[in-house]
């Protein structure tokens, strides 16, 4: 199996600076990894970089928290696909889901959804912050809004993934919904051992664990 058509390669950092962006982006490029991922301010440059590859540009909407307002996300994406990306991520409002407004937190999700049209979107569950039964009716939910992926986590909370949350996940989604496993991933084996499990894509940031990768695999 060929794990770099599985990696998303993300650089979020609040000091990300552009000469980085395009180091980050050649990188995604010589490794031919399925897509990057930054913060909106980059998505126009990320994609001029990678016009002339298969590498997708993704960018995030209210990131890391979730818990702007829902015009604001949708304004975010908006704005994204116009800039050129081609996937969104956005981040589950948890207040909503732990105060049990369901309805709320549908509707954040379903707007967005309409916004990004035919763009993939990735909803970001942050499974750290929630217990089982959150996590499974968070998964619930998804499977309404009829999104294309759920993942694991956004990278700014205390844990990311783990192979008892994907099966988790997967046994509630069955095959309805992809899954993206972030958070905590830094090497090759870790990285099968989750696609093996069932998650379609894996999450990694930094240029030395996607070189480790690439000398790894080689």
């Amino acid at each position: 199996m060929n794990i770099f058509k599985h990696i998303d390669y993300s650089l979020l950092k609040s000091t990300t600076t552009e000469r980085e962006i395009i180091d980050f982006c050649t990188n995604a490029k010589e490794n031919k990894l399925n897509s990057v991922c930054v913060n909106s301010s980059y998505v126009a440059l990320a994609k001029q970089l990678l016009n002339d590859t298969n590498v997708k540009v993704s960018t995030v909407v209210g990131f890391p928290l979730g818990a702007m307002s829902t015009e604001a996300k949708v304004y975010e994406a908006k704005k994204a696909i116009k800039d050129g990306a081609d996937e969104i991520d956005m981040v589950m409002n948890l207040g909503f889901l732990k105060s049990k407004n369901y309805v709320s937190v549908l509707k954040d999700i379903t707007d967005v959804k309409i916004a990004v049209g035919k763009a993939p979107l990735k909803v970001v569950l942050e499974i750290s912050e929630l217990n089982k039964n959150e996590i499974i009716k968070a998964c619930e939910i998804c499977l309404d809004t009829k999104i294309d992926y759920i993942k694991t986590s956004s990278g700014f909370t205390k844990s990311g993934a783990t192979l008892t949350c994907i099966k988790m996940i997967k046994k509630t989604i069955k095959n309805r919904i992809k899954i993206i496993a972030s958070g905590g991933i830094h090497d090759l084996e870790t990285a099968m051992r989750y696609i093996e499990i069932g998650a379609h894509r894996v999450d990694v940031s930094s240029l030395i664990k996607v070189n480790d990768l690439s000398h790894s695999y080689s």
